[in-house]
């Protein structure tokens, strides 16, 4: 039997009530969190097709989370469901598991529980991984063979690299580098050397007989020039000023 009085056992059976009734009367008022209409009367749209995917995208997050709420309120009325139950068959305020009285503390916090803190469902998260893990770590997998020594092919890294030149949902406000202000430096490895091993094959040029050699100052050769590197003879006489 439990060791609460009946003036106790009175309160909380009021409490749950009313934590019942205030969850059927929220769910009732927003009319069942907006399941009660379809996805298409909810969105106006004679079709679900609309001009822009990310209003599809923006309906169904909000129609999954108006679900993952539907059962979270369901499970709080089982819970208080079961807490009354306890309380007409004198089993109230007795941890489930192992007997013991549950503290008056830990009631009156949550008047629906059903367990003292040691035993109580759900309190460790779990270690447990998808297997997908396994197969995807590091970045890219097996397919990622940078590592590798003597290997300088093309791997998985280098097929999204090239997939993602198309663009993806990032965008410089996004990025952890503060000095990025560019979409052509959102991808990965962005200032990674593409053509060439050694700045100097990117501005260097020579003619088809390859004696007269020239200078190219494109982008990598100003960068070149800016880090300091190498030597300051293919600068100009007003480069050399600046």
């Amino acid at each position: 039997m439990s060791s609460l009085t009946q003036q106790q056992l009175s309160g909380f059976r009021s409490r749950l009530a009313h934590m019942k009734q205030s969850i059927e009367r929220s769910w009732h008022d927003s009319e069942h969190g907006g399941l009660a209409n379809s996805l298409k009367d909810q969105t106006g749209e004679l079709s679900p097709i609309d001009n822009h995917p990310g209003d599809v995208a923006t309906d169904m997050f909000e129609r999954s989370k108006d679900m993952a709420i539907h059962e979270l309120q369901d499970f709080k009325i089982e819970r208080i469901d079961q807490a009354l139950e306890a309380i007409d068959n004198g089993t109230y305020g007795k941890c489930r598991t192992c007997g013991k009285d549950i503290p008056f503390e830990r009631l009156d916090a949550l008047p629906d529980s059903l367990y003292c803190v040691e035993h109580a469902p759900r309190q460790e998260l779990s270690n447990n991984r998808p297997a997908e893990e396994d197969f995807l770590q590091p970045a890219f997998g097996r397919s990622n063979r940078d590592g590798e020594d003597g290997y300088n092919g093309f791997d998985g890294e280098d097929a999204w690299q090239i997939v993602e030149h198309y663009g993806n949902s990032n965008s410089p406000a996004m990025s952890d580098n503060r000095e990025v202000d560019s979409y052509s430096e959102m991808y990965s490895e962005a200032d990674e050397n593409e053509g060439f091993v050694e700045p100097l094959e990117s501005f260097i040029a020579t003619d088809i007989t390859g004696r007269v050699v020239s200078v190219v100052r494109n982008r990598q050769y100003h960068e070149y020039m800016s880090h300091g590197e190498g030597d300051d003879g293919l600068a100009t006489d007003e480069e050399r000023e600046y």
